[in-house]
């Protein structure tokens, strides 16, 4: 464990030690109705928000849009709302261990952990982005409203109301624009940065054409083979694809080469980031408005 996870749990153990038992776990103090959540990122944490409604208190640990989840270091003060917290929603395969580390240095029976690579069946060294693959978003969705109306029952038709009107209200654009991406622009052939867009191309109905190799190294922070990059280089060359999308936070030397080099030849060029941006974006905010800007790179590459 480092230093960092030591201190933290060190000064969550003090957090209990004066707390004692005046508060029952995971309850904001002065309101037994409200359940707190912590979120390791914050793209989870806007939909256990909007989940919650007026029953939860939301604590996001990564809510920056510069913060990477894969090297964060914890604080103190994570330590301690990870303590208290009724529900944990950490996404687990490999992308954030510091959270679920931390939360095994602090114990609580009072406590829900939500692993969403568990939920969905990830296994380590699958792709980790799983909050860019809507059907996942979904069974998250269907998940934390469960867990609410575990952790407090007598809210559960609060809570129910609260699943269905993000689903039919909130996240209508969302679902909606994928659906319409997917039927006018299905089969087109497209390139992509990282394994980011491996997780949402699939739903969208194209065709990703850069080699998941690529992908993966750049999302985990290794070389990409130079087999790779030639056969990346070639289809931009050649344009076999109509659009390239890249991850604007990890712009790296192999990557910026490839987006010159698409503008360069004609070809589209559009973006998507790794957390919610700008700061305070809601998920759905986030999400249509990369959606809507790759919708228009798609029309203008085909003409429809």
């Amino acid at each position: 464990m480092s230093s960092t996870l030591r201190a933290a749990g060190a000064a969550v153990l003090l957090v209990l030690a004066l707390a004692g038992c005046s508060t029952s776990p995971g309850r904001a103090s002065g309101n037994s109705t409200v359940i707190n959540v912590v979120a390791a990122e914050n793209f989870w944490g806007s939909l256990a928000e909007q989940l919650g409604g007026t029953h939860v208190k939301v604590t996001s640990i990564i809510n920056k849009p510069d913060a990477d989840p894969h090297d964060y270091e914890p604080t103190a003060a994570d330590g301690r709302a990870i303590a208290t917290a009724g529900l944990v929603i950490v996404n687990g395969v490999g992308y954030d261990p510091w959270a679920a580390k931390l939360a095994d240095a602090n114990p609580s029976q009072g406590r829900t952990m939500l692993t969403v690579g568990d939920l969905v069946g990830a296994k380590d060294g699958d792709n980790p982005h799983r909050w860019y693959n809507p059907d996942d978003v979904r069974t998250v969705i269907d998940r934390i409203t469960a867990d609410y109306k575990k952790i407090h029952p007598a809210d559960a038709a609060f809570f129910d109301s609260q699943h269905a009107s993000v689903l039919s209200t909130n996240l209508k654009a969302y679902f909606d624009t994928i659906n319409e991406i997917k039927t006018r622009y299905g089969g087109t052939p497209v390139g992509a940065s990282e394994s980011i867009f491996a997780m949402l191309s699939p739903a969208l109905g194209l065709n990703l054409l850069t080699p998941p190799a690529f992908l993966t190294a750049i999302s985990e922070g290794t070389d990409p083979a130079a087999a790779d990059k030639a056969t990346i280089d070639a289809q931009i060359r050649n344009k076999q694809i109509k659009v390239y999308v890249y991850n604007s936070q990890n712009a790296t030397p192999d990557v910026q080469a490839q987006v010159d080099a698409a503008k360069a030849a004609g070809i589209p060029v559009t973006t998507i980031t790794e957390t919610l941006t700008p700061a305070g974006a809601s998920f759905q905010d986030w999400q249509v408005a990369q959606l809507g800007a790759l919708k228009q790179a798609l029309a203008q590459a085909t003409g429809r």
